[in-house]
């Protein structure tokens, strides 16, 4: 039976539109599937309290969008994105009206760390040495990096728990709550290895350039995606979900950008018994619990330099931290949970009319957590930025269940494309050579189970759509 297609791509997250976007450019007739109305994924934006006011429903702020080794070479600019850059990266308060701030400035940034600032220095100062060959060498599989040196001494510093480095390499608490905030992106116990590599990665970053959102919204970052595809001759169908392979057109090749268990559930018995069941048993980790706000005005920070940031890490101490992203992994509640508070309407003058802004956090919960986190969540915030509740318009929770009928490939409300740790860092999803193929040649996997994992970055598309073009350059030898 004749192709009709070189490549479905099933699913059109940025995983999903870059592993489109790389099969097209070599040639290929791609057509791209979505079972929802509008494209993106975890890229969706939409006036979900008041015509208007426009919240990112799932992603806010993307340093590894503009950074992405492989979005960042895509003329996405050409279709419609545009990139909000903040005055700083990342806000991390603390109690008594003070705040850590992290900036371009390597210099600026530790010298706010008092006896910590050469620590500081010498932890991230020797990545700032064409880091952007480092972020290349992280965001894809296992393999012999491009700089050896520096990624082993990345390597020496990723091999440990962030407790571990933040405690080892610091002396003050001021040091280790910025570093611990950026390791709870993680969303695992902070006393798990590798933990480090995730803080450090973040941290450098925001020396990279400060983390934008997209104008518009996150759904800007889609759209272009889109628009750019199309434009090399693809093709998108939305409204289509997919239940099994007979529903889908006759191609070489099919590239799933979803989660395991969905996958699992799709190809049936084109894949073996034993692998759809390695599948199955994947491990998604803990969850997230997420409030979009209407405002009066910005959130009222105590600390000076916090309204500056896209990202506000809200959480306390290092201690503080590691209570409540153990709490999440241990299926628990904590009553003083960790928070990323997102400012997108600070710097995109889009986002809500004159006067008014948007509000966004979130917190990380049990898998398929039920519980009301709106209450500890405002105490939270209340603690660094007093009147915050004064603020408010209009508010709207989001709990796991919602997460994950938004989005399936969120299974249980969990946002990472699954749990990192140890046991399935170098196995995502499944122990195999290439983590991009599995046993049935014509199947691949593009989703963030895949390495490098979750964040929207495309690397996990870009990736196995290379390997797809492999395996069809041996099939035509």
């Amino acid at each position: 039976m004749p192709y009709q297609y070189d490549a479905v791509v099933i699913g059109s997250g940025p995983n999903g539109l870059c592993a489109a976007i790389a099969l097209a450019q070599a040639g290929k007739q791609v057509l791209l599937v979505e079972a929802e109305e509008q494209i993106g994924g975890g890229l969706r934006s939409a006036e979900l309290l008041e015509a208007g006011v426009v919240h990112d429903v799932c992603s806010a702020v993307h340093p590894m969008g503009v950074l992405s080794p492989f979005m960042q070479k895509l003329p996405l600019a050409e279709h419609g994105l545009t990139w909000v850059y903040p005055k700083v990266s990342a806000a991390h308060p603390l109690d008594g009206g003070r705040a850590m701030i992290l900036s371009r400035s390597l210099e600026e940034t530790a010298a706010q760390l008092g006896s910590d600032a050469k620590a500081y220095k010498r932890l991230i100062g020797p990545f700032l040495d064409q880091p952007e060959l480092l972020l290349e060498d992280a965001l894809g599989p296992l393999r012999f990096p491009q700089r050896p040196i520096q990624f082993a001494r990345f390597g020496l510093r990723a091999f440990r728990s962030a407790l571990g480095l933040g405690r080892g390499a610091f002396q003050g608490e001021d040091a280790r709550a910025l570093f611990a905030g950026c390791a709870a992106h993680a969303i695992l116990p902070l006393d798990k290895l590798f933990t480090a590599a995730l803080g450090v990665m973040f941290l450098l970053t925001g020396h990279m350039v400060d983390w934008p959102v997209a104008r518009g919204g996150s759904v800007a970052i889609a759209n272009a995606l889109a628009s750019y595809f199309r434009s090399l001759g693809g093709e998108i169908r939305t409204n289509t979900r997919v239940s099994s392979l007979a529903e889908l057109p006759e191609a070489r090749a099919y590239l799933f950008d979803l989660a395991p268990k969905q996958v699992a559930e799709i190809a049936g018995d084109a894949l073996p018994a034993r692998y759809r069941a390695r599948l199955l048993r994947y491990n998604y980790g803990p969850a997230v619990f997420k409030l979009d706000y209407v405002l009066r005005g910005q959130i009222p920070w105590s600390a000076r330099g916090c309204a500056d940031a896209s990202t506000v890490h809200v959480g306390g101490t290092m201690a503080e931290i590691a209570r409540s992203e153990r709490a999440a992994w241990q299926g628990e509640i904590s009553d003083a949970p960790y928070l990323i508070v997102c400012q997108q309407s600070h710097f995109d003058e889009t986002r809500a009319p004159a006067g008014q802004h948007t509000g966004y956090a979130y917190c990380h919960v049990p898998f398929g957590s039920d519980v009301d986190m709106t209450a500890a969540i405002e105490r939270q915030i209340e603690r660094f930025a007093p009147g915050f509740k004064d603020q408010v318009i209009a508010r709207q929770a989001t709990f796991p269940a919602d997460i994950a009928r938004y989005n399936g490939a969120c299974v249980g409300g969990a946002i990472t494309g699954g749990a990192a740790d140890i046991t399935q860092l170098f196995t995502r999803p499944v122990a195999r050579l290439n983590p991009y193929t599995t046993p049935n040649p014509r199947l691949f996997l593009c989703g963030a189970s895949t390495p490098p994992g979750g964040g929207v970055h495309g690397m996990c598309g870009y990736h196995a759509a290379h390997t797809a073009l492999r395996r069809f350059r041996s099939a035509s030898a």
